[in-house]
């Protein structure tokens, strides 16, 4: 009798693991890096705040430590930048990206981002994060983490590559943001 009850609870658990195991492997989805779900290439556009542009500015440092370097180590920076299809500052934003950056190194230029990109156009609704270290200063391209998201982009995974396509000086540059989403629901 004992031994029955024991092959029953012991075929029980048994079936729970299995069922458990195939569940896990069916969720459980493989990359193709070469084949992302989704593709496209934005422009994000930052203008700096001056005391004399406060209609246009984009960004504002809202920390700025003094004397801590050469490369505004420390600076915190908050943003709500427009970010179109083109390179045209002027174009109709399809996006756009809010949140920070900050400096982060004392012996070169490099920023730590959280951005999310809002949408709201007839194509895409919903938002996706970017956060990552960007070391701008030293690559000319830069593969930043895509960490989630929503609406459109639900729980997506992805690379955004930043390339500077004009920067002048600290007032304005734009990025092109090549982005490729690997997890798509």
């Amino acid at each position: 009798m004992v031994n029955q009850i024991y092959k029953q609870v012991f075929s029980f658990f048994l079936s729970v693991l299995l069922l458990q195991s195939s569940t896990v492997s069916y969720v459980r989805k493989s990359f193709d890096l070469n084949k992302p779900c989704r593709h496209f290439v934005l422009y994000l556009h930052n203008i700096a705040y001056d005391d004399d542009n406060a209609a246009n500015a984009t960004a504002a440092t809202i920390v700025n430590p003094l004397g801590l370097g050469d490369y505004s180590f420390g600076r915190v920076i908050i943003c709500d930048n427009p970010v179109t299809m083109d390179q045209n500052y002027l174009s109709k934003p399809v996006a756009r990206a809010q949140g920070f950056y900050f400096y982060n190194k004392k012996t070169n230029f490099n920023t730590w981002v959280a951005w999310t990109l809002v949408f709201n156009s007839t194509k895409h609704k919903g938002t996706f994060t970017i956060m990552d270290a960007n070391p701008y200063g030293m690559e000319p391209t830069r593969d930043l983490a895509i960490v989630g998201g929503t609406g459109d982009f639900l729980m997506t995974r992805g690379i955004a590559t930043l390339k500077t396509k004009l920067s002048q000086g600290s007032k304005y540059f734009c990025l092109e943001m090549n982005i490729k989403l690997y997890e798509c629901y």
